[in-house]
């Protein structure tokens, strides 16, 4: 790069102008896939470096001072984009739009003040000012996205942290050649973007879609795992019984067929009376005293125990890892509650059943199932044939 000769340097204008239209459009992809902000200010501000490139080269080409005041305006534009970007966040939307328009507000008037530091001066003066914006302007994003996470978010900072260190470092030397008098020629490609400074906005802008795309990685899985949880959820209910609230009738065959051994006990239980309820009182009450039995039978369980709607009045309970009489026990304080059952409008409504047991040690749950059924319709035979015998003395 020749930096010596009257004319700017051709070569680090194209470098630049190209660079400021492939970060723009980097950007603006990045901003129209997520919807981020950040995404999309950082693309406006590379338009905006864009035509700030035009007029530096006029400024470099001419040496006149009336180029430096739009020279200025696009860079210190570029500036305040990237500080609305740093407060933005990765968010959808920005919350604040009036420490904007509270920077734009003064924009001209810092343009001015840094176009007369320009005029008395000279040009190492204003480009110090500039490299001292910059170096801030992106410490300051640096800062705000230290909660960002992911390796390219990491990328992405350290970029960051490095071009602040670049641009700090310009402004260093554009203020010791300012005090020394003169430029010597090695130094004047600081006039222009640097080729370091091109390849650390590639490795930002790359950064940059790293970053995207664990983001687009991350909701990928955010989407695996809900559509995880409403498939088990889905299945779940397709288990439940929907009044009762226990599982049904298809949840029970399916557990029967089940290869995994079950030990524990099986009761089988049904309601004795329920029919007469029913016909004397409607199904809607029956419906009610189906729903109350049902959370009776779920809050008088434990955890590891299961119970099951069979079918119309008819319920199954696994308790695992329980003796028959502890089970027996059980199920003579679920009665006693049940002889107490009240419904609305009606009050007091006694509800008395049987039930059966059998364990399961040793042999199939079918097996035991059949057996804890016929026990439950035998107990249910002798409770009709004394209810019977009281009838008749």
């Amino acid at each position: 790069m020749d930096a010596s000769g009257p004319v700017a340097d051709l070569t680090a204008f194209l470098i630049q102008e190209i660079g400021a239209a492939l970060f723009c459009l980097v950007f603006l992809f990045l901003y129209r896939q997520s919807r981020v902000v950040y995404f999309g200010l950082w693309s406006a501000a590379w338009v905006l470096r864009l035509f700030a490139s035009f007029f530096g080269f006029e400024l470099q080409q001419h040496l006149h001072a009336g180029w430096l005041a739009p020279y200025a305006t696009f860079e210190f534009a570029f500036v305040i984009v990237l500080i609305s970007a740093a407060r933005a966040g990765f968010a959808s939307s920005m919350k604040d739009w009036r420490t904007v328009l509270r920077l734009i507000a003064i924009l001209p008037i810092f343009v001015a003040i840094v176009w007369a530091i320009g005029q008395i001066s000279g040009l190492e003066a204003y480009h110090a000012t500039h490299a001292l914006a910059l170096g801030f302007v992106y410490l300051y994003n640096f800062f705000m996205l230290r909660k960002t996470a992911g390796v390219g978010a990491r990328i992405f900072r350290f970029s960051l942290l490095v071009l602040s260190a670049a641009f700090f470092e310009h402004a260093f030397i554009f203020v010791y050649l300012f005090n020394q008098g003169g430029a010597p020629a090695w130094a004047q490609y600081l006039h222009h973007e640097s080729y370091i400074d091109f390849m650390l906005h590639c490795v930002l802008a790359f950064a940059a879609m790293a970053m995207w795309s664990e983001g687009q990685i991350d909701r990928i899985r955010d989407l695996v795992n809900e559509l995880d949880f409403v498939r088990r959820e889905n299945k779940h209910s397709m288990d439940l019984d929907r009044l009762t609230g226990l599982f049904n009738q298809a949840a029970l065959s399916r557990r029967v067929e089940d290869p995994e051994p079950f030990d524990g006990v099986v009761v089988v239980c049904d309601m004795d009376n329920f029919k007469d309820v029913n016909d004397r009182y409607g199904h809607l009450i029956g419906d009610e005293i189906l729903r109350n039995i049902g959370n009776l039978l779920q809050s008088s369980i434990r955890h590891e125990d299961m119970a099951f709607r069979w079918g119309g009045d008819e319920f199954v309970i696994l308790f695992r890892n329980q003796h028959t009489d502890v089970a027996g026990r059980r199920l003579e304080a679920i009665e006693g509650r049940l002889k107490q059952f009240r419904v609305r409008g009606i009050g007091m409504l006694p509800i008395t059943f049987s039930w059966g047991t059998a364990d399961t040690q040793g042999r199939a749950l079918r097996e035991a199932l059949d057996e804890a059924d016929r026990n439950m319709y035998t107990l249910k035979r002798l409770r009709a044939e004394r209810g019977e015998r009281r009838a008749t003395r």
